[in-house]
This record gives structure tokens, sequence and C-alpha cells, in this order.
């Protein structure tokens, strides 16, 4: 049974169109995550369905009965009480109920008083009544929350803390739909880990809207792809979604290929006839055509796929006359291949000159300030081509070594040495830098100070600034516009080392994976603090860990996968040896080849779970194909084409049977 079913969904602002035709349905514990690029109407949709805006067309239709919570992207909850206070309003019923008790049991010598109070005890105990209190300290401790700010009001808490308090609230009326745009925004790592855990255990319904893909590869089972005005559905998490995708857009270029040589061959038979003895036939051909391209053109080649060609020559032909051979021509030639992603920002990062072996190196280094010693530092001896992450909660102090590493910031105790031949770009998180009052192209000037106004645009478009972008001020920007700004700034640095402080906030996901792609081509070293554990896990060769509670950084030689497997098997380690004594030292080993195994068993599920989902995805395209094959069109180069792919599919297939069987054993 579906709690969400979206039907024909459009919205648009006067002429602009944000989106047409959306369709999905939502089922019962589904936890579906909406991507795309800035722009294209995410939010709006939440918008729509929580009933805050209203559709240009279609319907939206929600399960009788159910309950819905929405968390906007910038919420925060404005009142005097104190954070618990607002948490214990979610649960208003059960402390009416409470307090009906109390007085009852002043009163338990009456037999009606009894009996009432027997039964409102009953429905307490399994509404929760019992445990409520320790689900809220639950949720806020697993949000981050400490004891002291628990009890705050809430006006002393930051904007992000009110934001985080509108969640902690969302999450305890437990909703039966629960509509979240960019939850983890103001989470560090550990709060984020914490609600994948509790959302993936969550008993209702969940839409999601998220640029945060680590978070979507954990918690989505679908994921619905918003692009170019529409939406398309895949099966599976981010992982899944971004293979699954890369072979629709390579399937849609194929199928281009393909008609567009048949419309070509069609005319070539025309060409040759159209005065000759089979000018009857060529005439009929050409009219035939004339209506197909016009459909190809109306309906583009996704529209007319796959359905009676005549059918839909037949509704087209009312749209023009038979076209001549030469416009026939002209506009078959004209036709472009189907646009399978959307302009990205083009960025490049070269540095000038190669920077000795030795980056960064420290001796006994305490980061902080007087009177406030933030953390001691592991010794580190970092090298060329390295890529660090430096991970830790918020305010543990990670900007303040970045700082402290530029020399910007004085160290407390020890030493910091940079290394030799070293040109140094430093990306700072607020984008401090950049200069308010400034125009984009007096930014870039502040760089390269002789650019032309010509080649700064011509730049600038690279980061997406067209047209009059390039005149507004700084002041003017989003927060994805100044970060892609920072960028454009960063690459015209040439630098060899690149200290990054969060590079992917307020980057939407397809520009995530151009910077995570740029980084990892990059030929010089990298220091970033991220709470971008996607990024982290793809490009880390060391993660810096900071831990406030013992004011120490450790330095873990290896990726963020291995770092957690790593933190795992310490965890596992530390409880078993809570008030254990060590008598046999096999007895230890033992102890730690099993969870270790434990580890890998679980790396091998999860591939499993992936393998069988895509084994599940290329079967369905082969019975899909082989039915096609049935019936083969007439051009051979299209037989030719399809052969073609059921070989390759037939292979990938193949290779995914033996990994699964390895897997599985």
């Amino acid at each position: 049974m579906s709690t969400l079913i979206v039907s024909s969904l459009s919205k648009s602002f006067g002429d602009i169109d944000i989106f047409a035709g959306v369709s999905f349905s939502l089922p019962q514990r589904g936890r579906y995550a909406i991507v795309g690029p800035n722009g294209v109407g995410k939010t709006t949709l939440l918008r729509i369905i929580a009933g805050e805006d209203t559709a240009t067309s279609g319907n939206v239709q929600i399960a009788r009965g159910t309950s819905m919570g929405y968390l906007h992207q910038e919420a925060a909850v404005e009142a005097e009480h104190t954070l618990r206070e607002e948490c214990l309003r979610a649960f208003g019923n059960l402390r009416e109920m409470e307090a009906e008790l109390k007085t009852l049991e002043k009163n338990l010598h009456d037999e009606e008083a009894l009996e009432r109070y027997g039964t409102l005890q009953a429905r307490f105990e399994h509404a929760g009544g019992y445990t409520y209190e320790l689900e809220i300290q639950k949720v806020l401790t697993g949000l981050g929350f400490t004891e002291q700010e628990q009890h705050l009001p809430l006006p002393k808490l930051s904007g992000g803390q009110r934001t985080r308090a509108v969640l902690a609230r969302l999450l305890l009326t437990r909703p039966d739909l629960l509509l979240l745009d960019e939850p983890t925004n103001h989470l560090d790592i550990n709060a984020v880990e914490w609600l994948e855990n509790y959302l993936r255990d969550w008993p209702g319904a969940t839409l999601i809207v998220s640029h945060d893909r680590y978070f979507i590869d954990r918690v989505a089972t679908h994921v619905l792809e918003m692009f170019r005005g529409f939406m398309e559905i895949y099966r599976g998490n981010y992982s899944i979604y971004v293979q699954e995708r890369e072979i629709r857009w390579n399937e849609r270029i194929d199928y281009f290929n393909t008609e567009k040589a048949r419309l070509l061959n069609e005319l070539d038979y025309i060409k040759r006839n159209i005065a000759g003895q089979n000018v009857a036939q060529a005439k009929g051909k050409l009219r035939r055509l004339s209506r197909q391209i016009i459909a190809i053109e109306k309906l583009g080649f996704e529209g007319v796929k796959g359905k009676n060609w005549s059918e839909i020559t037949n509704e087209t032909a009312i749209l023009g006359n038979v076209m001549g051979v030469a416009e026939v021509e002209s506009r078959i030639k004209a036709l472009k291949p189907p646009i399978t992603q959307l302009h990205k920002l083009s960025l490049q990062l070269r540095s000038r000159t190669r920077s000795g072996k030795i980056v960064l190196r420290t001796r006994g280094l305490k980061v902080g300030y007087p009177g406030n010693p933030l953390f001691t530092v592991d010794d580190i001896e970092f090298h060329r081509l390295g890529i660090a992450a430096i991970i830790g909660p918020n305010g543990a102090g990670k900007s303040t070594l970045l700082k402290t590493i530029l020399e910007q910031h004085p160290p407390l105790e020890g030493k910091v040495r940079l290394g030799a031949s070293l040109d140094v770009a430093y990306f700072a998180q607020a984008h401090e830098d950049l200069l308010p009052e400034n125009s984009l192209i007096d930014e870039i000037n502040r760089i390269v100070p002789h650019m032309l106004p010509a080649d700064a645009r011509k730049y600038l478009a690279r980061f997406l600034f067209t047209g009059d972008d390039v005149f507004k001020t700084v002041g003017m920007l989003s927060g994805g516009e100044r970060g892609r700004l920072a960028l454009a700034k960063l690459a015209l640095t040439d630098a060899n080392l690149l200290l990054l402080d969060e590079p992917t906030n307020h980057l939407d996901i397809p520009s995530q994976e151009i910077l995570q792609d740029v980084i990892r081509e990059f030929n010089g070293t990298v220091l970033m603090v991220s709470h971008d554990r996607f990024l982290i896990d793809a490009l880390a060769t060391e993660v810096w860990e900071i831990d406030p509670g013992q004011k120490r950084m450790h330095v873990f030689k290896g990726t963020y996968s291995e770092y957690r497997d790593d933190k795992t098997l310490q965890l596992t380690e530390d409880s078993e040896k809570a008030g254990f004594s060590v008598t046999k030292v096999e007895k230890d080993r033992t102890r730690r080849k099993k969870n270790k195994e434990q580890i890998e068993a679980r790396r091998r599920r999860k591939r499993l779970e992936e393998v069988e989902s895509l084994i599940t995805m290329l079967e369905d395209q082969l019975e899909t194909l082989s039915t096609e094959l049935t019936n083969p069109p007439d051009d051979p180069q299209k037989v030719h084409a399809m052969g073609e792919r059921y070989v390759d599919l037939e292979t990938s297939l193949n290779s995914l049977m033996e990994e699964w069987e390895t897997l599985h054993d």
C-alpha cells in the first residue's frame, strides 16, 4: 500500500517550467531520496506535497489518516522555553495521561477510579509512557546536543542548533510520512551516522532531499532524479543509481545514433528513387519520413521510443505537409542527441611546480588558544601527492588546525614546518577571502590582475556564471554560487598544496562529482576538512581524527573505509576488555581474528546486495532485448547494434554471476 502517490505533477512560474510530469508512489517504510542539480525544483516539490505550495497541474494523494512531518532546509524553532521542553511537546497526549494517572493514584480506594487507573495505565504503557523520556535523551544525544545544551533556552542556541531542535522534535513525533529537506545540514559525522541508523529503522515512509551522497547510499531504497524538468526513478541506493544512470545514458545515445542512421538510410532510398521507376514508393516513404521527423522534433527520441509509428505519424499528420527531400535531409542532420546531463562546471586543478617529498612535518604540536587548549597532535610527516582528511565534531578545532598550519594562528606548543618549494592555496569554509562589494570579474582579477574582461567572462562561464551574472557583486550570490566562485579562484593559483575547508558545502551532487574527480587527478598534495564522507572515502589516503574527549588528534594511515573498520574493531575490543583479565594471549588473538572476520563478512554482504541488484537489472534488460530480437527491425545496422548490445549485457551478467558465486560461497 502506498503512503503517497504523486501523479503528473507540474510546476511553472509564468512562462518558466520548473518541472513537469513528475509521477511516483512512495510505499510504507519506503525511503526515497530526491537528487538533482540546484534549481530543478526539489524543495518546491516537497513544499507542494506538504501543502505549502500549489502545483500548476497534477495531483498529490496521501493515504487516509496519514500524519505528516516536514523539515524545511533552514528550519528554526522560535520560542522562549528550553530545548528539552520543546521535545516534551511531542508527547502532549502521553503527558496528559501521565498527569491523570498521578491524580487517580490519590483515589485508588475508589473502585471506579481504580478501574479507570488500570485501563489508562495499560494505554499509557502501550503508547511508550514509561520510555518517552529515554527516547528524548536518545534523540538529543544522537543529534549532538550535550546535557548542558538540552536545558538551555532556545534563543541561546545557534541557528544550526535550532534547526537540529526542529529535527529532534519531528523525529520524536514519529509521523507516518516524513519529508526531510537537507536533514544533514548542521550535523557532524557522528550525528549523521546516528541519523542514518535511526532512519533505517523508521516505521513510516520517508522522502528526503539531500546532497549528502554517503547518507543517501546508507539510507535510500530508491533514488528519484529530477533532471531536465522531469523525474526518473532508480531502484537502489546512490552507488547503484550512479551505475544505472550511466547505463541509461549510454542506451539513449545508442538509440539516438541507431534511429538517426535509420532515418538517413530511408532518405538515401528516397533520393535514389524519387525520380525513378519506384517514384510512388519513394513519395510514400518521404511522406512517412516527414511525419516521423515532426514527431521526433515534437516528442523527442525518448518520447517515440517503443511506440507504434503508424499511430504516432497519424497523430502528427496535421502538424505539417510533406517536406521536400532537401528539407528532410536538413532536419535529420539538425536532430540533436539526447541531453544526458546538464551543464557542469569545468574545473581543472594543476600545480605549476613540484614540491619537495615532505610537505608537512609537526613535532609536539598543541593547537588552541591561550587558556583554552583544544588538542595535541600526533607527530605528522605528510608526503607529496597525499590526500589527508581532517574529521571531528563541530567546534573541535579543524579550521583552527588549518590556520595553524598556514601560520595564521600560532601554536600553543611545538612546531609546524612546511616543506620546500610549496605554493599553498587555501579554500576557506565561509569564503572569507571573497569581498562582498566586488563583482565576479573583480574577484578573478585579484588572482590574475591583467586578465581581459572577455577572457574573464569566458573563464567564469566554465563555472556556470554566464551573461550578466559576471557583474553581480559577491554579496548577491547564494552559498552555492560563492562556493563555485571560490573554486574558480582556487583553480587559477596553480598551487601544489591545497588546504580545503569544507569544499563541497552548498555544492549540488553534479558539482560534487566533478570536484571529486578533479581532486583525484590533481598532481599536488591536498589537506581537507570535510563532513562529506563520500568524498573522503573516495579520495583520502590518510584520516586525521580530532577527538575532543581525549583532546588529541590521531593520524590514521589508510582510507576512510579502513579507518571505520579499524575503529569498529577497536570499540569491540574495548568493550570486551571492560572487566576482562588478560590471562591468555591466544584468547585475545582469537577474538581479534573473529572481529576482523565479522567486518569482512559485513563488507561481503554489502557487495552481495549490490551485485544482486545489478544482476536483476541486467536480466530485465536482456529479457526486453531478447523480445525485441524475436521480431527484428528491417534495418541491418539496427539489428547489428542490438546484437552487440546483447553480447555486452551477457558478458557483464556472466561476470557478475561469477562474482555472486564467489561472494555467496
